[in-house]
């Protein structure tokens, strides 16, 4: 096929462009496919790591703490060690942690809440092993802690549940105007008119002016 002169000129500066940077976008396509097949293996990947927490989390939901503590543990243990990125871990830990507690293993609970905090990827289950966590260590006396757990930042949906178990440990500690100010602030936070919103004013009530 015969090229007119504009069509020769147009096809020579193609030619010499490409010459100058066609590796160089070779290689950046070869980067950019590279890239999206990349993401697409991670994204299936995830999803099979999801599917296969969830079918171990399924299986212990279904266990009784009293009866199955042995399979309780191993079966969390293995959620969090080999699916430490899914949803599951951290609602493993949960409930790992509730039967230990339950079981009078304290130590082990409170290791099983502290893994939830740092590590779980819902910001809700993170809050919920705050909670339980401080729960544990009011429980134990050991006030300092639990304040400073509450101390950590936490989803905003819980800050009325932190603040009324703030209000406890402080009262605890015969803190009562630290203890009435974290009542009052619970009372702003929670629920209008809820069961546990009249649970906290009769707390507050009950430390008088």
């Amino acid at each position: 096929m015969a090229y007119d002169l504009e069509e020769q000129e147009q096809l020579d500066n193609i030619k010499a462009w490409w010459q100058r940077y066609g590796n160089l976008v070779t290689w950046v396509l070869i980067a950019v496919f590279g890239a999206i097949a990349a993401w697409q293996y991670w994204n299936h990947h995830q999803r099979s790591e999801s599917l296969k927490a969830s079918t171990h989390y399924e299986m212990l939901s279904t266990m009784s703490s009293a009866r199955d503590i042995k399979e309780i543990r191993a079966t969390a243990g293995q959620i969090i060690e080999q699916y430490p990125g899914t949803p599951y871990a951290g609602r493993a830990a949960l409930l790992a942690a509730k039967a230990n507690y339950e079981n009078n293993d304290a130590k082990s609970a409170k290791a099983q809440l502290e893994w939830a905090m740092k590590n779980a990827t819902e910001t809700s289950v993170r809050a919920i092993a705050q909670l339980q966590l401080a729960a544990i260590q009011f429980d134990e006396k050991a006030y300092d802690d639990a304040l400073k757990t509450l101390g950590e930042k936490h989803e905003a949906a819980y800050d009325g549940l932190i603040a009324d178990l703030k209000g406890d440990v402080l009262a605890a500690q015969d803190k009562r105007t630290e203890a009435k100010a974290a009542y009052a602030e619970a009372l702003t936070k929670l629920e209008a008119g809820s069961r546990l919103q009249g649970y906290t004013q009769h707390k507050l009530d009950a430390l008088g002016d």
